[in-house]
């Protein structure tokens, strides 16, 4: 059983609307919310299910009526002065939480049955939750409010969830009074009461840094080392408390922590088994709200010493989420402990390690922390679940490109038995895999098969799409490349041709795959790879980088001039562009984009584009680039895009998988998305997208809402044309293609 007394997230008055309680059971995660009114007094329960009842009775349900109109008054609560045995006996499988109230009917607590989650401030700690990390100040400000202010700014800046304090009383805790110059005190005791009573923040003080966490988005907790200093905490109304190993053998002091209602974070270090079992026994006992810290109180730890695995131990013995306070040198030690299972991490953080105070020389400075969550959040990502395995895009990628697929080896025609001598092995993947073969062998042939055609699985009896005249309300194309250009753009009703070109078609002669001129217009993809693997990067900080860069655009530029001769609707062709902007170890802050904006600026202006549109291409936070993935930077924040056409002329390339993508990762409406940047947008790539780095995807089979799309790019790019941009989709004769148009006829 917990006894929680941070009640703030479970709590609605009786005159907040139904939709305010909803969002807030849906932000507590407990599926119910108690309803107060505004003295404070027990008014009743919503709970998830009687919200759905309420819903099913009422015929035009109204979700702005205040919540006292719907909650269940008929229930099961006690007093806050019960005890602990009767509130537990009071949980099983039907009663989950129980209101505590005081004498006066006033909601003080809830206890509910104990899980496997904590809740310190605005965060939730515990398995599925991001790593909860420390960053433990203690009294490394050397009691300097100035640097107390500084260490908190550079640790909100790392990463830190959390900025913690130590708070004694020395009147109280030491048996001399805190006397520091007491010649009986031995050494280490001595040189540590000399710290302590020249490097505490005062009382006020150290009030004034937890609001100045706050203001810095950041929890502040503290470690009380006397009852005093719990009281003064209380007074402040800290919203949780840090125990520290020392006091894990003390009782009492555990006993108040506990009595508070607040979550703690206790650190076991010092102990023995047989004591931490102790220690637990008392934490249950009294309803505690607590998280283990695994520990090891030497300064630093020897890494022989460590035994990350012990968190195993602590998670069974307290049935609660488990850490790992470091003590050791360097950050590698607490990212392994994350990638085994730590829900959170403390380390020690300084501004300089050669400061006054042994916690210096133990603690990590700002650029270490940062790298320290940088490895934590990696690890996080890298863990993953216990779903099934999957191809990543970026491995789908180089699947094709590395893999192997089944092609015939004679010439068929349908209705011809497929056997086992005529197919081969061959690179590359882009269709059946290997492992069909057994399936094909023995099928009648499909379809007309010539000496090297690659089998698909149509050819297994799976559903095939052909091409068709299609009806859209703006003009819209396919992509090709110079191979496919006659088999495909005769297939239907194409408005537009649009042309993904590779470094190798840049020296092609394109006259020789024209048979005459297209009535339609044409739009090219510059190729974002060149020869000696340059990918371009108008932006790049390398400036024969950059300037190798606009030399390969001016090169597209001139392709697509030529090309502009064989398309009779072609008056200025676009040519969508990958601007660059992209990094490898971490992204952009804001003044740094800006820098690179206008250096794309200035290369384009170095550039004739008299005779053509460049429209940069909306870009998804990880980039695919031949098989691994990078960061990217530009043309991702609505915002950023917007103003950058506007201020400068320019149209861009809209492709709602990257944006969804961005809008995912950045929690951005995708709505929002389109009424910005499109009144800016010449031309769209559709595809579906999942996740954040599910590019490319047919429609339907990703996150996308297309209708909701379709409306607003109706409302915000009336004109803008298109083309389907399926990753693989040309395969098969275009099948890709064609199941995406057939898909969208009704959207766009």
């Amino acid at each position: 059983m917990i006894i929680d007394r941070n009640i703030a997230v479970c709590v609605v008055t009786d005159e907040e609307t139904i939709r305010d309680a909803i969002e807030k059971i849906d932000a507590n995660q407990q599926g119910s919310i108690t309803c107060i009114d505004a003295t404070g007094v027990l008014q009743g329960v919503l709970t998830d299910g009687d919200f759905r009842r309420w819903l099913i009775r009422e015929k035009m349900p109204n979700l702005d009526l205040p919540v006292g109109k719907i909650i269940n008054r008929n229930i099961l609560l006690a007093k806050i002065s019960d005890s602990k045995e009767r509130i537990s006996g009071m949980l099983n499988h039907k009663v989950t939480f129980l209101p505590l109230v005081d004498a006066d009917g006033r909601l003080v607590a809830i206890a509910r049955k104990r899980g496997t989650q904590i809740v310190i401030g605005s965060a939730r700690v515990g398995p599925g939750n991001a790593t909860f990390v420390i960053a433990e100040i203690g009294n490394n400000h050397n009691g300097d409010f100035g640097l107390a202010k500084k260490l908190v700014d550079e640790a909100a800046l790392s990463g830190a969830d959390c900025a913690k304090f130590q708070m004694r009383d020395l009147s109280t805790l030491y048996s001399n009074a805190g006397n520091a110059s007491d010649p009986s005190e031995d050494l280490g005791s001595q040189y540590t009461l000399d710290l302590l009573s020249r490097f505490q923040l005062s009382r006020d003080d150290m009030f004034r840094i937890f609001d100045y966490c706050h203001t810095k988005k950041i929890i502040p907790l503290c470690t009380p080392w006397d009852m005093a200093s719990i009281d003064a905490l209380e007074q402040y109304g800290i919203e949780g408390y840090k125990s520290a190993s020392a006091d894990l053998t003390n009782p009492e002091l555990l006993t108040r922590l506990a009595g508070t209602g607040k979550p703690m974070i206790c650190s076991t270090g010092m102990s023995t088994e047989s004591e931490i079992r102790e220690a637990v026994t008392t934490l249950k006992r009294v309803g505690a709200q607590y998280s283990l810290l695994h520990c090891n109180s030497t300064y630093p730890a020897p890494f022989k010493d460590l035994n990350l695995r012990y968190m195993d131990t602590l998670r069974q013995l307290g049935d609660c989420p488990v850490g790992y306070s470091s003590h050791d040198r360097g950050i590698n030690i607490a990212v392994a402990a994350v990638a085994l299972g730590a829900n959170i991490i403390e380390k020690h953080f300084t501004l300089d390690r050669g400061m006054e105070g042994s916690d210096h020389r133990v603690s990590l400075l700002p650029h270490e922390f940062a790298e320290m969550v940088k490895g934590i959040r990696q690890t996080e990502e890298a863990l993953g679940g216990l779903e099934p395995r999957k191809i990543s895009q970026g491995e789908l990628m180089n699947r094709e490109s590395l893999g192997k697929s089944l092609v015939i080896n004679v010439n068929l025609q349908p209705g011809d038995i497929i056997e086992s001598h005529m197919l081969d092995i061959r690179s590359p993947g882009r269709g059946l895999q290997p492992n069909k073969k057994a399936s094909l062998v023995g099928k009648a042939a499909r379809r007309k098969l010539s000496v090297g055609d690659t089998l698909f699985p149509s050819d297994l009896g799976e559903e095939s799409v052909v091409a068709k005249q299609y009806s859209f309300r703006r003009p819209f194309g396919i992509p090709v490349r110079y191979h496919d250009l006659n088999t495909l753009a005769k297939l239907s009703n194409f408005d537009l041709l649009e042309f993904h070109l590779s470094y190798k078609d840049m020296v092609e002669d394109e006259a020789r795959f024209f048979v005459g001129k297209l009535d339609m217009d044409l739009v090219v993809h510059a190729p974002e790879l060149f020869m000696g693997d340059h990918v371009l990067d108008l932006c790049s900080l390398d400036e024969k980088h950059r300037i190798q860069s606009i030399e390969n655009l001016r090169k597209v530029v001139a392709v697509t001039l030529r090309l502009k001769r064989w398309f009779s609707r072609a008056t200025k062709p676009q040519i969508v562009i990958n601007a660059g902007g992209f990094t490898q170890d971490k992204p952009l802050d804001r003044s740094e984009r800006v820098v690179r904006y206008e250096m794309i600026l200035d290369a384009l202006a170095q550039i004739d584009l008299s005779e053509v549109e460049i429209i940069p291409q909306t870009m998804p936070p990880f980039p695919w680039h031949f098989g691994g993935q990078r960061y990217q930077n530009l043309f991702m924040d609505p915002d950023e895009t917007a103003d950058f056409c506007a201020k400068n002329s320019y149209r861009v390339c809209l492709d709602t998988s990257h944006s969804k993508l961005a809008c995912n990762h950045y929690h951005w409406s995708f709505s929002e998305f389109l009424r910005k940047v499109g009144p800016y947008t010449a031309h769209i790539h559709v595809a579906d997208a999942s996740g954040v780095d599910g590019e490319g995807l047919q429609i339907n089979e990703g996150d996308i809402d297309f209708q909701s799309m379709g409306r607003d790019l109706r409302q915000f790019a009336p004109h803008a044309s298109f083309i389907p941009e399926i990753w693989q989709g040309h395969k098969n004769g275009g099948e890709g293609f064609w199941r995406a148009l057939e898909r969208l006829e009704l959207t766009l």
